[in-house]
């Protein structure tokens, strides 16, 4: 597989580069009426050649998904302060909240437009959302739980709300955050009974 080597930190020149493309990419995102860019649009912009565009980013979906997801852990942390319940709580409402506005959709729709139409499969995905996905799993690993990944957090939380906001249907971030939180939760205790662990999961 190509690594989409843009979404690496890289120092020196090839940081100015992606900086400049981010600030390119961001430009034509609020000024375009439907949420798409183009890697012409980008190049002339942010006055990067077109070929090491192609190279690092490969697609426009490849563009918009790094600049947001950079924003995204930039913007919005999770929290991690080794109470679980808590984090995932905090992080939960957040993130239920942000999505129901209309800007913060465009991520949503990015990702099903680059699984859709831009050949994307999870481990093309996989080097945008890394840096997110580290943050998940450090929010589980300072409450001490082993019995839960990124994937269960991908399923439970992060899957319903992404997809009732696709849906024109945002899950408010009241009660809708305590159900999805108290899902994870309720696998968590499930999979700790099961296998006879008594560590809290608060």
């Amino acid at each position: 597989m190509t690594q989409a080597s843009g979404t690496l930190r890289p120092g020196g020149r090839s940081a100015r580069t992606r900086e400049a493309v981010h600030t390119a990419v961001r430009s034509l995102l609020d000024a375009s009426a439907d949420g798409t860019i183009t890697v012409a649009e980008v190049a002339e912009r942010s006055g990067v050649h077109p070929a090491t565009i192609y190279r690092r980013w490969r697609t426009p979906e490849g563009l918009v998904l790094d600049t947001l997801f950079e924003e995204l852990s930039r913007r919005s942390p999770l929290p991690v302060t080794g109470d679980l319940r808590a984090d995932a709580l905090a992080y939960t409402r957040q993130l239920l909240a942000d999505l129901r506005a209309d800007h913060n959709l465009l991520l949503a729709r990015t990702l099903a437009a680059a699984v859709r139409t831009g050949g994307f499969g999870f481990e093309e995905l996989r080097p945008f959302v890394e840096p997110r996905l580290h943050q998940i799993e450090a929010m589980l690993a300072a409450s001490g739980t082993t019995e839960l990944d990124f994937q269960d957090v991908l399923e439970l939380i992060l899957a319903p709300a992404y997809t009732h906001a696709l849906l024109d249907r945002p899950l408010p971030s009241g009660t809708d955050a305590e159900r999805l939180v108290d899902n994870l939760l309720a696998v968590l205790a499930h999979r700790r009974a099961r296998t006879g662990s008594h560590a809290s999961d608060a």
